[in-house]
């Protein structure tokens, strides 16, 4: 080591310009060489092993770990905890929770725990486990009560419809420090949802005299609308499922579920209710409230005659062309309003197919069906 003193102040210097440089590469190939020298550093290994973590480097990352845990005893805590984050990076969740929980179980400064509490909270959003997400953001406050960690709660209060509780957390938070960045993001999100909550109580307290009665479908549809304008996709997408499990023929509950996915980001799950991405909505970048009536109206159509599609029905292929429409199946829309006109021949019928028809492009004969409206007009006046 002495022999290798010049050296090794040479590579930490260098170290430490890579770092100032944000250079990961380098910062990775010195903690290596400075590793060489003094294997027993474990403050290098850490660099090494959360730089490559960094650079996505799993392999690298998992390999360093290991030489790490050999070469020091006893083994540093970290290593666990830093585990747990590799696996979390490569979905591993379930060991992921377990490397975290081991971490929690060595009894780390209440700073770590905070820190890996955190992350484990985070793994549950992750696979929808809001009880125990709850349950940790609890834990979190109580070792460390910051603006930033009421927020945290307030939010898993939230998605548990424990209103009350959230908005004193969210207040709170507020007091203990109204210039915290987490605290600015989610303040204007509380208040535009507060102005819903009169609502949404009421709505709360009917579905939970039946919450899994098929009858509870058009309620769960309601308050997910109630969300959706309230900026709570998540919570719209919760209540939409709900409702389309109980109905699953319910073209409102697919819409509205198909509107929720897109609002998260989710077009390849919309896609399979076969909505895509043009779903037809308005100004406000919603569906409209016509629509979802229409829709609701078709729905309790449909249901009361589940088995009743006349081919020779032109009013039923056009529902049906409106029901594919509002999927945004625009060419089975133009089919079903095509046999619709094909039995009577009717304006709305026509209007309906020109919009879907200008919707895949097809100018031309969406131009050719308004023709045909004008001239149909004075036979109704």
């Amino acid at each position: 080591m002495r022999a290798a003193a010049p050296e090794l102040r040479q590579l930490r210097l260098q170290l430490s310009e890579a770092e100032k440089a944000e250079d990961k590469a380098a910062i990775a190939e010195l903690s290596r060489r400075i590793l060489e020298i003094a294997p027993t550093d474990s403050k290098t290994w850490e660099k090494l092993a959360r730089t490559q973590l960094a650079m996505k480097d799993f392999d690298r990352c998992n390999t360093a770990l290991d030489r790490w845990e050999k070469a020091v005893k006893p083994r540093p805590a970290v290593i666990e905890d830093l585990r747990g984050d590799v696996a979390f990076e490569q979905e591993g969740y379930k060991n992921a929770e377990r490397h975290w929980l081991a971490s929690i179980a060595a009894k780390p400064s209440r700073a770590d725990a905070v820190n890996t509490d955190g992350k484990l909270a985070d793994l549950c959003v992750a696979q929808s486990r809001w009880p125990e997400n709850l349950e940790l953001r609890t834990r979190i406050v109580a070792l460390k009560d910051t603006a930033a960690n009421r927020v945290g709660r307030a939010t898993a209060l939230l998605r548990l419809h424990r209103w009350d509780e959230a908005y004193i957390d969210i207040n709170k938070a507020n007091a203990l420090d109204s210039s915290d960045q987490t605290v600015k993001e989610w303040l204007p999100q509380f208040e535009r949802l507060q102005q819903f909550l009169p609502r949404i109580k009421a709505l709360d307290a009917q579905i939970a005299k039946s919450p899994n009665d098929p009858a509870a479908a058009g309620l769960l549809l309601e308050r997910a609308r109630i969300f959706t304008l309230a900026g709570r996709p998540l919570l719209a997408l919760d209540d939409a499922e709900r409702a389309l499990k109980l109905q699953l023929a319910s073209m409102r509950a697919r819409i509205q579920t198909a509107e929720a996915l897109l609002d998260v980001d989710r077009a390849d799950d919309a896609a399979k209710l076969q909505v895509g991405k043009d779903l037809r909505r308005g100004g406000d970048k919603h569906v409209s409230d016509q629509a979802l009536t229409d829709l609701a109206a078709l729905d309790t159509r449909l249901s009361a005659n589940p088995k009743d599609l006349d081919p020779q029905d032109p009013t039923k292929w056009f529902l049906r062309g409106v029901l594919e429409r509002q999927r945004a199946n625009f060419t089975a829309a133009i089919e079903s309003q095509t046999r619709s006109l094909e039995i009577n021949e009717s304006l709305v019928a026509l209007a309906e197919r020109a919009q879907c028809e200008r919707r895949i492009g097809k100018i031309h004969e969406a131009d050719a069906d308004l023709r045909r409206i004008r001239e149909l007009v004075p036979e109704h006046e």
